[in-house]
């Protein structure tokens, strides 16, 4: 392409187009216009690198850990505080054996739904609550 051959002056052009006409006639070769948005969400980014590297197990036990205030509430999360996700279990650690007792028999079917149904059925399979 030659300057010559640019559209008339009724067509507006970006500048990328204008850069990438200038480098076709400076270079002397065809030069395809440099398309900027390649931009990607970084958690998308994130999630490739992490199963990339064997991790991605890791990235969803974060996001449990920090959703537990928020699927169980104030007054559970001040009284326990999980500890890790492994194999689709969850450990919490509880400051008392009633709240334990109270988990594990009372709130556990709710807790697990909630978690089911925010990350996945194979993502949280179980709820270990341990005293401590």
């Amino acid at each position: 392409m030659h300057w010559k051959d640019l559209p008339s002056s009724a067509t507006i052009m970006r500048p990328e187009q204008i850069r990438a006409i200038a480098l076709m006639e400076w270079r002397g070769l065809p030069q395809m216009p440099f398309v900027r948005d390649t931009a990607i969400p970084i958690s998308e980014a994130l999630s490739k690198v992490m199963a990339g590297l064997g991790l991605k197990d890791r990235l969803r036990e974060d996001e449990v850990l920090r959703a537990w205030k928020e699927i169980v509430g104030d007054f559970i999360a001040a009284h326990s505080l999980p500890q890790r996700l492994q194999d689709g279990v969850l450990y919490v650690r509880v400051l008392q054996p009633t709240v334990h007792y109270e988990l594990d028999r009372v709130w556990k079917p709710q807790i697990i739904t909630k978690l089911r149904d925010r990350f996945g059925a194979r993502t949280v399979r179980d709820i270990k609550f341990r005293i401590g």
